[in-house]
């Protein structure tokens, strides 16, 4: 009878005192932030609720906040279209992630007036069909900066974009590396970074509330590499090859840390809880998709510090041997600037990228001509 009562007593105390979620218990615990791989605004809600302090976006997540309520959307296009007569699909289509944007920016203005503008931001990509040319990412960058006092603006890790970020972070922009996999983009993204923080410092312009960060898109490293296995007859343990993200990020983080850099690391392009888990206790973002938030919070995975912990020997032993493309994308030294494009995860995500401002063209085309047949 004790045990009943017990136990009973023991349930209505979970019941009026449910457990912390991992990703809330990881924001009030450490220092790593929780930023919505999404703006859809459902979604951001619900992880605001989470500790999330910010929310990223590319034109794949865009597509997909768009087609998750497409009749609003779809009302919205024809209205938008209606007002600006001569407008394309494609600036009809960014018309509307540019006020997707803007709404999910307003869910985060608490946050950042708390954080002083080095959280609460909206992650707006730049069109990837701009990806060639440096002064065009810069003036969308300057463009998609005054849409809200809160925007982070995300430019690709290429030669080209890595130019831009420069440029636009000294007039004031701040910025979101994308299209990043490996340590010596990330590097190069901070140097960029740093030079333009020091432009303006010069000049005695304002640095203090901006809220620079590089992308790592750990999951999409962890992709390449099996379809380089794949593709080259390598077998290794399956194992090795969820690590791979995780090395390259925990690397990176030493890295910044011991340079001094301002701008933070962001875990993205999730693919297993390793990509949260140990990388918990580093001043870094976390930017798990909306469902994989759900995951891990249902998990009852501890919010433990491990980002400190070294990746075993043997996992990095064989990754080392086994993978000239993971010695490229770990050592600082693996690529230079140039080679940045051709690696085979940032042009399978250029690619894919491109592919979503296709299908975004896709649905304006429907609502302003939709096909007869149907």
């Amino acid at each position: 009878m004790s045990n009943l009562v017990t136990n009973e007593a023991m349930h209505a105390d979970t019941e009026a005192h449910p457990p912390v979620p991992p990703l809330l218990r990881m924001t009030q615990e450490t220092p790593t932030r929780l930023w919505n791989d999404s703006a859809a605004p459902g979604e951001l809600c619900a992880a605001i609720g989470w500790g999330a302090v910010g929310a990223t976006c590319n034109p794949v997540i865009a597509l997909s906040a768009l087609q998750s309520d497409l009749p609003r959307w779809q009302r919205r296009i024809r209205g938008y279209a209606d007002e600006h007569q001569t407008a394309s699909e494609s600036e009809i289509g960014w018309a509307m992630i540019e006020e997707l944007s803007v709404d999910a920016a307003g869910l985060l203005a608490d946050a950042f007036a708390e954080h002083a503008g080095r959280n609460g931001r909206l992650s707006v990509q730049t069109d990837p069909r701009l990806y060639r040319d440096a002064e065009a990412l810069v003036d969308q960058a300057v463009h998609f900066d005054a849409l809200a006092p809160n925007i982070i603006v995300k430019i690709p890790a290429t030669e080209v974009g890595i130019r831009a970020t420069e440029e636009a972070t000294y007039r004031g922009v701040s910025i979101n590396a994308t299209v990043s996999f490996t340590v010596p983009q990330a590097v190069a993204v901070a140097e960029a970074i740093e030079r333009g923080l020091e432009r303006r410092e010069l000049e005695g312009l304002d640095v203090a509330g901006m809220g620079p960060v590089c992308t790592i898109m750990v999951g999409r490293l962890d992709d390449w590499l099996k379809t380089v296995a794949t593709r080259d007859g390598v077998t290794v343990d399956p194992g090795i090859l969820e690590w791979a993200g995780v090395a390259v990020f925990k690397h990176a983080y030493r890295i910044f840390r011991d340079r001094g850099f301002r701008t933070r690391l962001l875990s993205a392009a999730f693919r297993n809880h390793m990509h949260w888990s140990q990388l918990v206790g580093g001043d870094v973002v976390i930017s798990p998709p909306f469902e994989w938030q759900e995951r891990l919070n249902a998990s009852g995975i501890e919010p433990l510090p491990r980002i400190d912990e070294p990746v075993p020997d043997a996992v990095l032993g064989g990754l080392h041997e086994s993978f000239l493309e993971f010695r490229r994308a770990y050592e600082s030294d693996g690529m230079t600037l140039d080679e940045f494009e051709g690696f085979g995860a940032t042009r399978r995500t250029l690619r894919q990228f491109l592919g979503a401002c296709a299908d975004l063209d896709s649905v304006v085309r429907d609502v302003l001509l939709p096909d007869p047949a149907k």
